[in-house]
């Protein structure tokens, strides 16, 4: 039953995998889109995602489907790996749910949203907020984020799907790459634990992933590199691309490494300083 005929959230952008955290690690930012969900008398056309995530909600929920009306807007951009597929699943869920007396738990529709994603890592930061560890049946643990550190994201003019992503990974690694991938993710894990971020420093490099999708964004090491001497802790692809994440101390150091991160990408790619978002999709307007 419908208590209410409009909904708003507000869902955060991600920055996943960061480096040799695959599928697992999430980050939420400063940066969202605002996605509304409006009862409505008969089903208007809306995206494929949008259809497929309305029928997993009524499916999910057990209540009988209504028609619905869908918008968004804000500063996710598409294709970009921002979270931005997250935005629309995730938006649509938490928006149905509201119209409906908020029948599901946010764990529950956290589940439906990395059962429609396929992967978990982009749902858990955008739900929860702060930095999560995703784990596939089992509940994400999540961690606050502290409010100095900063995310220059450097957004190229081209997107890279995911699907096209996965396809140029390896069928298999060696142990040695896996030992070295597990040793640095437990790092990164410790210091988002301890808040000792310093620990960062050299944790970012991936053997599973990034060496393979370079190729799709072929700028990525050398703006990674121009981002670490100008004092950032370290950089990764963010998601599958096509953004280059690098995480800077402060403010102020944020500004250099940007400029150094602009200088050394192509022409066309924009700029971005967030922070960290560290509370996750909510209602914004019902």
């Amino acid at each position: 039953m419908k208590l209410t005929t409009s909904v708003t959230v507000s869902i955060p952008g991600t920055t996943a995998n960061l480096g040799p955290g695959f599928d697992s690690f999430g980050l939420a930012l400063d940066v969202a889109n605002l996605v509304t969900i409006t009862a409505e008398q008969k089903m208007p056309a809306s995206p494929a995602m949008v259809e497929t995530t309305g029928k997993s909600f009524f499916l999910g929920s057990g209540l009988t489907p209504f028609p619905f009306s869908w918008k968004i807007k804000g500063s996710v951009p598409q294709a970009r790996g921002l979270g931005s597929s997250v935005t629309v699943r995730l938006g649509t869920l938490m928006g149905l749910n509201a119209l409906c007396g908020n029948p599901l738990s946010r764990l529950g529709i956290y589940r439906l949203c990395a059962e429609l994603e396929g992967h978990p890592d982009n749902a858990a930061p955008a739900m929860f907020g702060g930095f999560t560890i995703a784990r596939s049946h089992l509940d994400p643990i999540r961690l606050q984020v502290s409010a100095k550190l900063r995310f220059v994201l450097l957004i190229p003019d081209f997107e890279v799907a995911t699907p096209d992503a996965r396809k140029v990974m390896p069928k298999s690694i060696s142990i040695g790459d896996a030992a070295a991938n597990a040793a640095d993710a437990a790092v990164i894990a410790t210091a988002f634990a301890t808040g000792k971020y310093e620990l960062l420093r050299g944790a970012f490099g991936d053997r599973l992933h990034q060496p393979y999708r370079a190729k799709l964004v072929p700028f990525l090491g050398e703006v990674v590199t121009a981002g670490e001497l100008a004092g950032a802790i370290g950089g990764w692809l963010s998601g599958s691309g096509s953004t280059i994440c690098c995480l800077a101390p402060d403010s102020v150091s944020a500004k250099k490494i940007a400029a150094s991160m602009r200088t050394a990408a192509p022409k066309g790619a924009k700029i971005a300083i967030v922070a960290a978002d560290n509370k996750g999709a909510r209602i914004v307007k019902s």
